[in-house]
């Protein structure tokens, strides 16, 4: 009986400090992303010119195949998807992220997300979000601010600078 109690109160303490932390941060909102997205595609873009083009130039590959399976094509969507997994996952913030102060978070935790949920937010998401771009502008009428890919994957994007506040208010 005291053991079920105990459980009982730890959980609705957990849920009282979760709450808690919803209150206290700032969901970003569609324009902020975007400006960060739009950001980001100049860095992978300049990626795929200054690194990838060489390469293929070097290599005598041709650069301008309209196949979708060309070389380039491969290389330049390896670009693409592998700068988001990554710096999603490693920093939990793009490029563009950071310089507009927004970051990626598991929306239950406010931490990092696990590999799988990069993976999917990343991959799977943002291919639906890219094909189908109107898809992206849900983020301006959902009510946490999130897009397909963040719903897939139990994310949101908040502003950083109210992360770091949570985590040094944070009772020890």
């Amino acid at each position: 009986m005291d053991q079920q109690f105990k459980q009982e109160v730890d959980n609705e303490i957990e849920e009282i400090e979760t709450q808690k932390k919803n209150d206290s941060y700032r969901l970003a909102g569609f324009w902020i992303r975007c400006w960060a997205y739009l950001l980001d595609l100049v860095v992978i873009g300049s990626i795929d010119r200054l690194i990838v083009h060489p390469i293929f130039r070097i290599a005598d590959v041709p650069l301008h195949d309209g196949s979708m399976f060309s070389p380039i094509s491969i290389v330049s969507a390896l670009v693409f998807y592998g700068y988001f997994v990554l710096m999603t996952k490693w920093w939990g913030q793009t490029v563009g992220k950071m310089v507009f102060g927004i970051k990626v978070v598991s929306e239950k935790q406010l931490e990092c997300i696990s590999w799988s949920s990069v993976i999917f937010r990343e991959i799977i998401g943002r291919y639906i979000s890219v094909t189908i771009f109107i898809l992206y502008i849900i983020v301006a009428f959902t009510s946490k601010k999130q897009g397909l890919h963040d719903m897939f994957a139990d994310t949101v994007v908040i502003h950083e600078r109210a992360l770091k506040t949570i985590q040094t208010v944070k009772p020890a």
